[in-house]
C-alpha cells in the first residue's frame, strides 16, 4: 500500500494513498476468519462455519470493515512517516477522495493537528482596568431598596383604590365563551400589582378597585402561553377584592444594618461600606463582560499568529451557517436552495469570523493551561443547573439537552475563557495598585 503524507502547514496534513484490491481481499479473508470463530450458523458447529459461508452471509459488511481497517493503516503509516504526536491529532480525518477502481482505491485525507500557540508576553495588550466610581446616591438607593424588601405588608386603613406596588388579596374565576376553565380559579390570592405575574392587562384593570368591590375584566392570553387551549384566547375574569396591603416603612438605621449584615454590633456606616463595595463589584463585572473581555479577546487574536486546523474552521463555518439559515425567511431560503453559488458565497462570508473564533479558542486554551485554570465537570454541571433553575427550567432536562447536542465542551470552554480573562484583568488591576503603592513609598 502506497502512502504519501505531506505537511501543508503546522496544523494541517495531506495524506494520499493507494489501497490495492489484493490488500482489501486479504483483509476481508482475515476478518471473515475471525467472524467464523464467533458466529453460530445453522447446520454447522459453533465456530466451524466455512469462510465462504461467512463471506456470503456478511457480504458488504466485510468489505466496509476491510476498507475501514485500510484507512486506519493509512493513518498509522502517515503518523509514523511524519513522526506525529497522536495527542495533537484533532477529530476524525476528512476524506476528500475515495475513488474505487477495478484494481485499487485512490484515497486523499486531511488531518488536523492541534495548533502550536507560541509563548508571548501579553501584558501590553491587556486593557487598563479603572476602578468604578460609586456615588452616595447609588448607595442610598440600594439601601432603601433593601429596607423596602425587609418591610412587612399590612392591611391598608386608608379608604383608597388599589395602586401600583400594593398587595391585592382577591378571589378570581376565569371564563372562556361563558364557561369556566380548568386552573382559572383561586380564592384569597395575593398579587403584587405591577409585578407582571399575571397575563398582560390583568393587573392594569385591577388598579383603582376598592376593598369589597367586584369587577369583571377581559384579557387575551399571549400567543406563546404555556397552555395550548388558552393561547391567543380572549377570556373574562370575575374578581372580588377582599383586602389591600401596603408595605410598612422601615427605619434605615443601625438596627437595619445589624439585621442585613447578620452582626449585632454592625452600624449603618458598615452597611454603607459593604453596599459601596457590592455596587463597585457589580459595575466592574459589567465593565469586564461588556467592554474589557471582548476587547482583550480581540487583542489576543490580533497579537498571536499560528496555523489553524482547517477542519475545525470548516466546522465553525458550518455551525455559523446553520444559525444564519435558521434566521432566514422562506423567501431567502428558497433563493439559497436554487443557487449553489450563493450558498458558497455565504459560507465564504462567514470564514473570517469563524477563523477568528477558532483562533481565540486555541489561544484561550493555551493561556488557561499556562495559568493553571481548569473547570471540573462538577462545576460545569452546577453552572448549568443554576442557570436552568434561574430561568424556571428543569435542570436535569437542560443538562441532558446539552449532552445530546454535544454542547458540554462549548459550555466548559466558555467557563474557562471567562475565568482566564477575569484573572488576566484582575492581575492587571492588582499590578497597577502595587505600582501606585511603590510610587508613594518612594516619594
Amino acid at each position: 500500500m502506497e502512502v504519501n503524507a505531506t505537511r501543508i502547514d503546522s496544523a494541517n496534513i495531506k495524506v494520499e494513498a493507494t489501497i490495492p484490491q489484493s490488500d482489501l481481499d486479504k483483509k476481508v479473508d482475515k476478518i471473515a476468519k475471525q467472524a467464523a470463530k464467533q458466529m453460530k450458523i445453522d447446520g454447522f458447529r459453533p465456530g466451524k462455519a466455512p469462510v465462504a459461508v461467512i463471506k456470503k452471509r456478511l457480504g458488504e459488511r466485510l468489505k466496509q470493515d476491510a476498507e475501514a481497517e485500510a484507512l486506519r493503516d493509512i493513518l498509522n503509516q502517515a503518523s509514523k512517516e511524519l513522526d506525529l504526536d497522536a495527542d495533537r491529532i484533532i477529530g476524525e480525518p476528512a476524506i476528500l477522495k475515495f475513488e474505487r477502481g477495478d484494481d485499487a482505491i485512490e484515497v486523499e485525507l486531511r488531518l488536523s493537528l492541534r495548533p502550536e500557540v507560541p509563548d508571548m508576553d501579553i501584558d501590553d495588550i491587556i486593557p487598563e482596568v479603572k476602578t468604578p466610581r460609586v456615588t452616595k446616591k447609588e448607595i442610598e438607593e440600594r439601601i432603601k431598596g433593601l429596607a423596602e424588601a425587609q418591610a412587612p405588608f399590612k392591611s391598608l386603613e386608608e379608604d383608597r383604590g388599589l395602586e401600583e406596588g400594593d398587595m391585592a388579596v382577591f378571589d378570581f374565576e376565569g371564563f372562556l365563551d361563558g364557561e369556566p376553565f380548568e386552573g382559572g380559579k383561586a380564592e384569597n390570592f395575593e398579587l403584587r400589582i405591577g409585578s407582571g405575574q399575571f397575563i398582560p392587562g390583568f393587573e392594569e384593570q385591577m388598579k383603582g378597585m376598592k376593598k369589597g368591590e367586584e369587577k369583571t375584566i377581559t384579557v387575551t392570553f399571549p400567543e406563546d402561553y404555556r397552555n395550548e387551549k388558552l393561547k391567543g384566547k380572549e377570556a373574562q375574569f370575575k374578581i372580588k377584592l377582599h383586602d389591600i396591603k401596603v408595605k410598612e416603612p422601615v427605619e434605615i438605621d443601625d438596627a437595619l444594618a445589624a439585621k442585613l449584615l447578620g452582626k449585632e454590633d454592625a452600624k449603618l456606616a458598615d452597611l454603607e461600606k459593604e453596599i459601596k463595595e457590592q455596587i463597585r463589584s457589580e459595575k466592574l463585572s459589567k465593565t469586564y463582560n461588556e467592554e474589557l473581555k471582548p476587547k482583550l479577546v480581540e487583542a489576543l487574536v490580533e497579537k498571536f499568529e499560528f496555523d489553524l486546523p482547517e477542519s475545525v474552521v470548516e466546522q465553525e463555518i458550518e455551525m455559523a451557517l446553520r444559525n444564519k439559515v435558521q434566521q432566514m425567511s422562506e423567501e431567502e431560503l428558497a433563493g439559497l436552495r436554487d443557487d449553489a453559488d450563493k450558498v458558497k458565497e455565504l459560507r465564504e462570508s462567514l470564514r473570517e469570523d469563524a477563523a477568528k473564533s477558532v483562533k481565540a479558542t486555541f489561544i484561550v486554551d493555551a493561556l488557561a493551561k499556562a495559568n493553571g485554570i481548569e473547570v471540573s465537570d462538577q462545576e460545569m454541571m452546577q453552572t448549568i443547573y443554576y442557570e436552568a433553575m434561574s430561568m424556571g427550567q428543569d435542570p436535569q432536562q437542560t443538562f441532558e439537552y446539552y449532552q445530546k447536542q454535544n454542547l458540554l465542551p462549548a459550555v466548559k470552554m466558555a467557563m474557562i475563557e471567562d475565568r482566564l480573562l477575569t484573572k488576566l484583568l484582575n492581575d492587571k488591576k492588582e499590578g497597577k495598585k502595587e505600582a501606585k503603592t511603590e510610587e508613594k513609598e518612594d516619594a
